[in-house]
C-alpha cells in the first residue's frame, strides 16, 4: 500500500498531456485541432443533397463501427443522449408492463420521468445503491426494461448481455451513452440503444443517436400511445414509420459542425482498428487507475465488484479512515479541494463525483483519453491528497 504520509512538498514531475477528464462532453481524440471543421458544411441547408450526404456518412460509419446487425435503425435526434432516450420512453412504453433498473441518477431520472410524468401504472422499479447493481435475475422479460449499461455517475456497469434473453417478449431499451463504442455490447439483445457523440468519440454535444431494432420500429407501428406527442418525438405517421428520419431527414436542424466533428472522430476510430481498438483504449484507461487504486491505501473504487467496474467512467472515493471518520460536508470539503487543487495545477479538469453520486473523484477513461496521461494523474492525485491531509 502507498504510504498515506506521502511528503506533500513532492510533486510529480511529470504531468498529463492533456488535462481533459471531464465525463462530458469528453476529451477530444488524439491530434484534434480546430482545422478538422474545416470541411463542414457550415450555412448550408441540412436538407442539401451534400449535408444530407454527410449525415449519412455519420450514421453509416456509426453501423460500420458498431456491426450493428441486419435491420437495425440509425438515427440522430434532438436533445443528446436525453433526448434519444425520451423518444423512445414516450413513444413506446405503456403497451405492456416495464421494468426500470436504477442505480445511479441518470437510470433513477428515467424511473422518475415514467412514474411521474407518463404515469404507467405497471411500473416496476428496480434499484440498487451507488457502486452495486439491482439482481438481473429478478427482471422479468415478458415486460418491456429499461436501463443504463453503463452508471455514467456511478462507474458500474453490466458485466455482459447474458441476462436478456433472445426470445424477450419485452423491449430492451438501453441508454449506451457512456458505454457504446468503449464496452462489448451484443446488440442483438437490445431493442433501443441511445448515446450521444460527446462521450467516447469526444464529439460535441446537442445531438443524440437512437438505433432501433425490427421489433423496435414494430412497436413504433403497432402500438399508439394514448398521449400527446411532442413533434421532436414522433417516429410514425399514420401508423408507419417514418424510414426517413433514419436516411438522414433529421426531425430538426443539426449543426453540419457537429456532424463533422463526429465524422472526423470515427474516421479515426477506422484508422486505428475500429472497435476492438476504441475498447482496448478505453480498457488500458480504466486498467491504470484501477490498478494504482489497489496498492493505494487512501482510495478504492465505488463499483464493489470487479467485473462491474466501468472502463470509462471510472469512479472512486476515498478510504482513508480519518476522512472517512468526518461529517459527510468535511468530508466533500475535502474532496472537493483535491479537485481544485489539480485543476488550479492545470492537471486535472473536471474530476470531482457527481452532484448526486457519493463524495470522491470522477476519472474519465474513455478511447480518446492517452493512457500515460492518466498514469500521470494518479501520481498527482497522491500529491493533493497528501497536501490536503497535511492541512487537516
Amino acid at each position: 500500500m502507498t504510504d498515506m504520509k506521502v511528503a506533500a512538498a513532492t510533486a510529480p514531475d511529470v504531468r498529463p498531456a492533456n488535462p481533459n477528464f471531464s465525463s462530458g462532453p469528453c476529451s477530444k481524440r488524439p491530434g484534434w485541432t480546430i482545422d478538422v471543421l474545416a470541411p463542414a458544411l457550415v450555412g448550408r441547408s441540412h436538407r442539401a443533397k451534400p449535408a444530407k450526404a454527410r449525415i449519412v456518412e455519420a450514421m453509416a460509419l456509426t453501423r460500420e463501427l458498431l456491426n450493428l446487425p441486419e435491420g437495425y435503425r440509425v438515427g440522430i435526434v434532438p436533445a443528446s443522449d436525453t433526448g434519444a432516450v425520451e423518444m423512445a420512453l414516450w413513444s413506446m412504453l405503456g403497451a405492456r408492463g416495464v421494468d426500470m433498473l436504477a442505480w445511479e441518477s441518470f437510470g433513477a431520472g428515467w424511473v422518475t420521468d415514467v412514474v411521474k410524468q407518463l404515469k404507467l401504472e405497471d411500473v416496476r422499479t428496480l434499484k440498487a445503491e451507488y457502486g452495486a447493481l439491482p439482481d438481473l435475475t429478478k427482471v422479468d422479460w415478458t415486460r418491456d426494461v429499461v436501463f443504463t449499461w453503463n452508471g455514467t455517475t456511478s462507474g458500474v456497469r453490466v458485466p455482459n448481455a447474458d441476462w436478456i434473453p433472445a426470445d424477450r417478449q419485452g423491449l430492451a431499451i438501453c441508454d449506451a451513452t457512456s458505454a457504446v463504442f468503449a464496452q462489448d455490447m451484443d446488440f442483438k439483445k437490445l431493442d433501443v440503444v441511445t448515446f450521444s457523440w460527446q462521450k467516447v468519440l469526444g464529439g460535441e454535444a446537442a445531438h443524440g443517436v437512437l438505433i432501433l431494432s425490427p421489433r423496435a420500429v414494430t412497436r413504433l407501428e403497432t402500438y399508439a400511445p394514448p398521449r400527446p406527442l411532442p413533434k421532436i418525438f414522433r417516429m410514425t405517421k399514420g401508423g408507419k414509420f417514418l424510414e426517413e428520419i433514419f436516411e438522414g431527414a433529421t426531425i430538426n436542424t443539426v449543426s453540419m459542425l457537429c456532424v463533422e466533428d463526429a465524422v472526423d472522430a470515427m474516421k479515426w476510430a477506422k484508422e486505428i482498428g475500429g472497435l476492438k481498438a476504441l475498447q482496448a483504449r478505453a480498457d488500458a484507461n480504466a486498467k491504470a487507475v484501477y490498478d494504482w487504486a489497489d496498492k493505494t491505501a487512501w482510495i478504492a473504487p465505488l463499483a464493489k465488484v470487479a467485473a462491474t467496474r466501468s472502463n470509462t467512467s471510472v469512479c472512486l472515493v476515498i478510504a482513508d479512515p480519518a476522512i472517512t471518520a468526518l461529517e459527510p460536508e468535511a468530508q466533500a470539503a475535502f474532496a472537493k479541494q483535491i479537485v481544485a487543487r489539480l485543476d488550479k495545477q492545470k492537471v486535472a479538469y473536471d474530476i470531482g463525483a457527481y452532484r448526486d453520486a457519493p463524495t470522491g473523484f470522477r476519472i474519465w477513461c474513455g478511447s480518446t483519453v492517452e493512457t500515460a496521461d492518466v498514469k500521470a494523474l494518479t501520481k498527482w492525485l497522491d500529491w493533493a491528497y497528501a497536501v490536503e491531509k497535511e492541512a487537516l
